[in-house]
């Protein structure tokens, strides 16, 4: 559980390097080995990742994904569905009070592809009760978000073997 003097924090992983959701992995763990109540939500993933085979094996956290499957051949409505209703259950999740960690997973690709607004997503922040850690990933991050959010990493792509047509990985890179 939060310390009663501290508050939950609104972190932001962005950037075009590799590790926004990696981070986020590695913070619910820390905060469940401490007791806290996780809850990681994923827009937009589509395909079964490691995170979801240790989720169903241990059971950690919460792990929920509306979306599955080749979310990319899908009709664009559909997909803006999808993402209404995932942000819908994020913010049932954020304010339920059941919760002392959130991960949003990939919401900026999300906002990024028009599937939901900035406004959405600054309502969310501004809503969250102060017990929850709310944390946000993706690629290109807005700066509204930004500026109100307490925590920003941006993760900078130096070099990456994608760049040489080298294949994701199962269990490195999902």
């Amino acid at each position: 559980m939060i310390e009663k003097n501290s508050r939950g924090l609104v972190h932001v992983y962005t950037g075009d390097g590799k590790g926004k959701t990696t981070a986020a992995l590695g913070l619910a763990l820390r905060a469940v080995g401490h007791g806290m109540k996780v809850l990681f939500i994923q827009f937009l993933k589509g395909q079964q990742c490691g995170e979801h085979l240790f989720v169903a094996k241990y059971h950690p956290f919460d792990i929920i994904q509306i979306g599955t499957g080749d979310l990319w051949t899908r009709p664009r409505e559909q997909l803006r569905q999808e993402v209404q209703e995932t942000l819908s259950l994020a913010r049932q999740e954020v304010l339920g009070g059941k919760y002392d960690l959130v991960v949003l997973d990939e919401i900026f690709v999300a906002l990024d592809q028009g599937y939901i607004t900035v406004n959405q997503v600054l309502e969310l922040m501004e809503e969250k009760p102060g017990t929850v850690e709310l944390v946000m990933t993706g690629r290109r991050a807005p700066p509204e978000v930004v500026q109100r959010a307490d925590l920003v990493t941006e993760m900078l792509m130096i070099k990456h073997p994608f760049t040489e047509e080298f294949s994701a990985r199962r269990g490195i890179d999902y």
